[in-house]
């Protein structure tokens, strides 16, 4: 087995989107563009209403995933497919866009804290005009394994007895959310042939057996490709580990679609226009 090191570590950059809510992305800028499957990576959150509270008003998708996770606060979902649910701590919706939803996602909260992350996964070509497809996770219904050391909660992928609810997948997905003790180790048998990355949330990590730039909070770390991850906080730390199956196409993007050429994007933008984008 190869263990797997750090390729390179990228700092989340601030940022905007919605209505104006302020987040930071990691994935889908200059440093990190696209991470076969994986297009964009947000951590959305703050503790001042102002940042949040104009939510991300109804808008268009087609051709990706979009998965929210929820650590603090509330947010209402709603769409074209008649779907409707309100987000609470711990909860993950999981959306298969297809050939086109319309959405919105906007705070069910006066103030407080807020905190979250929306990962897009990329959908192959056969699977980009698919019907549009909505999964609610409730917190409770994910994975979880804790012991002495750590606490896993999974979303998609397996360790040890937790399995995530999101399985057969095209791009089998691994998405663990990880709380890691001081001086305490977390080893995880990655897939051959699958892209993976870590976000830190808070603390440091030291990853693989070779030296290599201290972490920070909010950045994003890149990983080579093997088979063994071996993880140590060097301090208690939170963070993500996520990972996918490349999908290998050629992709074309324009704002919120993702498709395999620029006509296919036209077209989407024509189909929104003419009020037909949605219609099943």
């Amino acid at each position: 087995m190869s263990q797997i090191e750090i390729k390179k570590i990228v700092k989340a950059l601030n940022a905007s989107d919605g209505a104006g809510v302020k987040l930071k992305r990691s994935i889908g800028t200059p440093e990190a563009d696209y991470i076969d499957p994986f297009l964009m990576l947000d951590e959305f959150g703050s503790e001042n209403k102002d940042d949040y509270v104009a939510g991300f008003p109804p808008h268009p998708h087609r051709g990706i995933e979009t998965v929210t996770y929820m650590l603090h606060g509330q947010f209402e979902h709603e769409d074209s497919t008649g779907s409707k649910g309100r987000m609470e701590p711990g909860d993950v919706q999981w959306m298969k866009t297809g050939r086109g939803i319309i959405h919105s996602e906007m705070p069910a909260m006066a103030g407080g804290k807020l905190l979250g992350f929306q990962l897009w996964i990329n959908m192959p070509a056969e699977l980009k005009k698919n019907k549009p497809e909505y999964f609610y996770i409730k917190g409770n219904q994910l994975g979880f394994y804790k012991d002495s050391e750590k606490i896993v909660k999974v979303i998609a992928g397996k360790y040890k007895d937790a399995e995530g609810p999101q399985n057969k997948h095209n791009v089998e997905p691994i998405y663990f959310h990880i709380v890691l003790d001081e001086g305490k180790e977390f080893e995880f048998d990655v897939p051959e042939g699958h892209n993976s990355f870590i976000y830190l949330l808070k603390g440091e990590l030291e990853i693989g057996e070779k030296s290599h730039d201290k972490t920070s909070n909010s950045s994003l770390i890149l990983l080579k490709r093997g088979n063994k991850l071996k993880i140590k906080a060097k301090k208690k730390s939170e963070f993500l580990f996520i990972a996918g199956k490349p999908i290998g196409e050629p992709i074309a993007r324009g704002g919120p679609f993702v498709m395999n050429t620029k006509a296919e994007i036209l077209e989407a933008i024509q189909d929104y226009n003419n009020g037909t984008f949605a219609k099943y």
